[in-house]
């Protein structure tokens, strides 16, 4: 059987991919020792990255090259607007900060620059360069839930609903739907333009990482 094309580029990030997974914060949550302190900032951050992240769904849905590739970016733009900032809004409330509260938070220089980097190429590149570059937070997600899932409970009623929802069986086939789509772009392309694909996918993985150090330090603007 041939090697897939999204094959490639897991081999390529393998060391970034293995990073995050071995991240304290990500750690953290696995064994229910992260301080919830930094969790809260995570969940505010995110919060943010998932409002710039319903921006780039919408401009895959609109890109999108086919009736069916549209309208699951259509459906998977619903989902995070309703379903997954719900989840977020809901363990903010857990924690005493409202909604008001989580959409003024200040994007951290993290947050901005990754989805600075999203939006500009779903706005320059090409549809697959699209793809590549929001393969990896739903694809390294579902890894890391299903590993975190593999272990212990960690003991905290929060932590194990985040495990919960990112090694669901939903959001691994969510995932492999997105492989599949970027594998199926891929065929057939030149070389050089594979490069560029695998370009796009580093980049992404490279700012999942940092987006875990981010709030792992809880990173502040210095000036």
């Amino acid at each position: 059987m041939a090697e897939r094309f999204t094959d490639r580029l897991h081999q390529k990030a393998s060391g970034i991919w293995k990073a995050q997974q071995q991240h304290p914060f990500v750690r953290g949550i696995g064994d229910g020792t992260l301080d919830v302190e930094k969790f809260k900032y995570w969940l505010r951050q995110d919060y943010l990255f998932l409002v710039e992240y319903a921006r780039l769904l919408s401009l895959a849905a609109a890109r999108s090259p086919d009736l069916e590739t549209m309208t699951r970016f259509g459906a998977l733009l619903q989902e995070t607007l309703a379903t997954e900032m719900g989840l977020h809004r809901a363990y903010a409330a857990e924690f005493g900060i409202d909604r008001r509260e989580l959409e003024q938070e200040s994007p951290a220089l993290t947050t901005r620059a990754y989805t600075d980097f999203l939006l500009r190429t779903a706005s320059l590149g090409n549809f697959a360069e699209l793809v590549a570059a929001l393969l990896p937070c739903m694809w390294g997600f579902s890894e890391i839930g299903q590993r975190l899932a593999a272990q212990a409970r960690p003991g905290n009623a929060s932590y194990e609903k985040w495990i919960a929802m990112y090694s669901s069986r939903e959001f691994a086939e969510l995932a492999e739907w997105c492989r599949e789509l970027l594998d199926r772009l891929a065929a057939r392309l030149p070389e050089r333009d594979l490069q560029r694909l695998e370009t796009a996918f580093l980049t992404s993985s490279r700012c999942e990482w940092q987006f875990w150090e981010m709030a792992w330090r809880l990173e502040c603007w210095q000036i």
